[in-house]
């Protein structure tokens, strides 16, 4: 057989520059699962209950202490192309439905390491991602039939789930108080949206939500350190981090009147460089009285509509601050636009941009008590007891920044899964359940498969098993006879269900592990459930990626020169 190269006679072509590195065929593929392997070695510690920590050091000396997939990737430096495009995968899955950022690195890393022995024996990447891709449809219609419908007011289940979440993190010792955190918050900010949007062509029905659900704008975690994790709590109103701007000012009111303007409440500069000139004294007199006017016209038109409480996120002068306390008013400056948007959710209050056009249904009157408090060596101003808030703030205390910082990411995950099962209401079992089940349906069905096709399909589902297999692992206890029960239990679930029904029916088969002791457990009644959507866009992210991966058989870096 004849080699390409060049014709006789001629000496070897250079396409490429010099310095460019380039690696390709079956080098390049191998190259990327050796990647991915070492990027879901460095997390696979990390998965379930008995998860162990990581602590990196970023270059500036701070340290971060945490078992978070998405948290110790994005600290994590890595130079290699395809570790990047894993490690992009934890964040996609963390701004999608925030959690499940560690399970879909080490299924997908799973998935490229089953797919070596194919690359080895010179099957082509596109045989074995068309394996994937049919795996992959069959995946999910078994996790669609496995799926159980829940009631959003059910507390009971509800706390089950959000257990199932935080159950694997750092602050499991305090579940109880940061399950209900998490619960109250995400149910004080949904809301049902008034006007579902419908985009052309059926694509609005994956995007009209019934419920808008903002944790980020409308749940602010405020982190004080000191005191102890029991002290945490989630206010029925918001709080934020200001002191009154005068002395006299009330400090305690019973069901104000909140005024919220964006306008400053003092005298205004001129937008360009002007010069006055002044030849009589009477006349600068006049200057300075003008500017006083201006401020009290502002200040009498603010304290006709009888508010308690001003806050403006622009200044307020020592003039105005004068009236308002004479008034009785207490007043606010500077606050953040977005603290503003929150007072404004919860309140009922309306955002007003000038003060001569104030009506009184843009004062805010759902709020119960206003008052200031100190904690520490701050001073918090708290707007509690509204009336159906529709925004809230969680305040955290703990001993440290570090176990601050690691409690709002486990209270930050939990309130996503919440977020999640508002959105679309079915579970599925945890514990590794949802894989083993997966993976015995892709054995059965890859039987009905001919060809090269069957390799690879088979190949998914005993990737699945690498999340129960992880769980034992972690855990400490035998790993291949706990994983060979499991998977005993579900194939005689399939069985059973054939013989009872004929083929075609689907076993209810719950069985997983539990990530405390490593027994077998069934999910009913173990109660460990986690959400649809979470478990769905894990398992399509991790195979989509593989198939990525899988089809790349180049990779050449080299540096432009600058300029070019």
């Amino acid at each position: 057989m004849a080699t390409a190269g060049p014709p006789p006679g001629m000496g070897q072509i250079m396409v490429l520059n010099s310095k460019t590195q380039r690696t390709h065929g079956r080098q390049a593929q191998i190259g990327n699962i050796s990647a991915a392997r070492a990027v879901a070695d460095i997390i696979r510690s990390t998965l379930g209950p008995r998860s162990m920590l990581k602590m990196l050091l970023d270059p500036m000396g701070g340290i971060v202490i945490t078992n978070d997939g998405n948290c110790i990737l994005r600290e994590v430096d890595v130079s290699h192309p395809t570790a990047k495009s894993m490690i992009e995968l934890s964040r996609a899955q963390d701004e999608e439905v925030g959690d499940g950022t560690t399970s879909v690195i080490i299924l997908a890393g799973e998935m490229l390491i089953n797919a070596e022995p194919f690359v080895r024996t010179n099957v082509h990447p596109t045989v074995i991602v068309r394996g994937y891709n049919y795996a992959l449809q069959e995946a999910l219609s078994i996790c669609e039939k496995m799926a159980l419908e829940v009631d959003i007011h059910d507390t009971d289940r509800m706390k089950l789930l959000v257990q199932s979440c935080i159950g694997t993190k750092f602050s499991s010792r305090w579940n109880d108080i940061m399950v209900d955190m998490a619960l109250r918050a995400v149910l004080t900010v949904a809301r049902e949206t008034r006007t579902p949007s419908v985009l052309p062509g059926g694509v609005g029905d994956i995007y009209s939500q019934k419920m808008e659900v903002d944790i980020k704008r409308y749940a602010k975690v405020e982190k004080i350190p000191g005191g102890e994790i029991s002290d945490c709590a989630v206010l029925s109103g918001v709080m934020f981090n200001k002191d009154i701007t005068h002395s006299k000012m009330r400090r305690r009111i019973d069901n104000p009147r909140i005024l919220l303007l964006d306008t400053p409440l003092e005298y205004k500069k001129g937008e360009s460089q002007t010069n006055v000139e002044i030849t009589d004294e009477e006349d600068w007199n006049t200057l300075l009285k003008m500017e006083e006017e201006y401020v009290e016209n502002m200040c009498m038109e603010i304290i006709a509509f009888k508010p308690d409480i001003v806050i403006t996120e622009k200044g307020v002068s020592d003039l105005a601050q004068h009236y308002f306390a004479k008034a009785n008013i207490t007043a606010f400056r500077r606050l953040r636009k977005t603290d503003n948007n929150r007072v404004a959710r919860a309140t009922g209050a309306t955002i007003v941009s000038r003060t001569d056009e104030i009506r009184e249904g843009d004062i805010g009157t759902g709020c119960g008590l206003f008052e200031m408090r100190k904690i520490g060596e701050e001073y918090f101003a708290f707007f509690d007891e509204c009336k159906d808030p529709k925004a809230c703030t969680i305040i955290l205390r703990g001993g440290s920044k570090d176990v601050l910082n690691e409690i709002e990411r486990n209270l930050t995950d939990a309130m996503q899964v919440v977020r999640n099962v508002v959105f679309d209401t079915r579970l599925l079992p945890g514990g590794g359940a949802t894989e083993m089940a997966v993976s015995v349906g892709l054995r059965k069905a890859g039987l009905k498969l001919e060809g090269v096709q069957q390799g690879p399909y088979f190949a998914v589902g005993e990737a699945m098993e690498v999340i129960p297999r992880t769980l034992a692992q972690n855990c400490g206890v035998s790993v291949i006879r706990t994983v060979t029960q499991l998977r005993a239990k579900h194939a005689a679930a399939y069985e059973e269900a054939e013989n009872s029904s004929g083929e075609g029916t689907f076993p209810k088969c719950n069985w997983g592990i539990d990530g405390t002791t490593g027994k077998l457990v069934d999910m009913e009644q173990f109660g460990v459930w986690e959400p649809f959507s979470v478990k769905i866009q894990t398992i399509k992210t991790a195979v989509e990626s593989a198939c990525m991966i899988l089809r790349i058989d180049d990779i050449v870096s080299g540096s432009k020169k600058k300029g070019y």
